[in-house]
């Protein structure tokens, strides 16, 4: 049963896999057209729905030099752009309570970065978009506490939410994962996405920014497939040792196709009739 669409792509328990995935940060109309052309080429191929995401303004950045972005009215634009080229939707993160209403009217659903999943005023501005909202599981939350997170939204009059994982605080500079989390989210009435490549992120890990092991991201999207995550969310780049963010835990362009061949068939298998 679909609870909800994105663009032309149904969300729900019984749906079919999805994957989002883009660039960390916009870096420029150009890198964005050429990672959405590989994600159709992906669609086409695996006959799995393909969203896109690419950050107009990275907030949390570990530096205050690191790059964050164009800034909301060029970083909308260039989304404009690749919708109307690609016909993919669009996601994006937003940051703060007066960014929701400007940032809806160009993308299919927003995104509530993981640090900033509590934030009130921030979630219920997103929810009155009546947009769908995907919200990060903070780093620092339990599965149980997202209770919290939805309640917001929902009072807040939108019942269209996505929860991600992407990984607990383990210590310093180290996440791990708990999938045994997706039953418990998933329980609150909401599909549960994956976030591979964070997953691998190691915050602050470089000092002026955060360390990863990107190999690590087929093995965990696999294994989360397996527990249950109804889609999948990468962060992916042509060359991602010249990334301007999230250079460490991105993974390539050229490993999507296979990776995500590779978690379809391992979704038909776990939800098969």
């Amino acid at each position: 049963m679909s609870l909800f669409s994105i663009g032309n792509v149904p969300v729900g328990f019984d749906e079919k896999l999805f994957v989002i995935a883009g660039p960390c940060v916009i870096e420029s109309l150009d890198l964005c057209m050429e990672v959405a052309r590989t994600l159709l080429d992906v669609q086409d191929a695996t006959g799995v729905p393909m969203i896109f995401k690419g950050s107009f303004d990275k907030a949390n950045r570990s530096s205050i030099t690191s790059y964050r972005g164009p800034g909301m009215e060029k970083g909308l634009d260039i989304l404009a752009k690749v919708r109307k080229e690609t016909g993919l939707p669009i996601t994006t993160d937003v940051h703060l309570p007066d960014q929701a209403a400007p940032v809806a009217e160009v993308v299919d659903c927003l995104q509530i970065p993981a640090f900033l999943c509590r934030q009130t005023d921030l979630l219920a501005a997103c929810a009155k978009t009546s947009k769908p909202v995907s919200v990060k599981k903070g780093q620092f939350v339990s599965p149980e506490e997202m209770t919290n997170v939805v309640g917001k939204i929902r009072a807040s009059g939108n019942d269209k939410i996505m929860l991600t994982e992407r990984g607990t605080f383990f210590g310093y500079n180290r996440l791990v994962n708990d999938f045994g989390g997706f039953s418990v989210m998933k329980a609150l009435g909401c599909p549960v996405i994956f976030d591979a490549t964070h997953s691998t992120q190691q915050p602050g890990g470089l000092g002026g920014s955060s360390g990863g092991a990107r190999q690590l991201a087929p093995v965990l999207a696999r294994a989360a497939v397996a527990a249950g995550a109804n889609g999948l969310f990468l962060e992916t780049h042509p060359d991602p040792d010249k990334a301007k963010c999230d250079a460490a835990c991105m993974i390539p362009t050229a490993w999507v196709n296979d990776l995500v061949s590779d978690c379809k068939a391992i979704f038909d298998i776990v939800n098969k009739p």
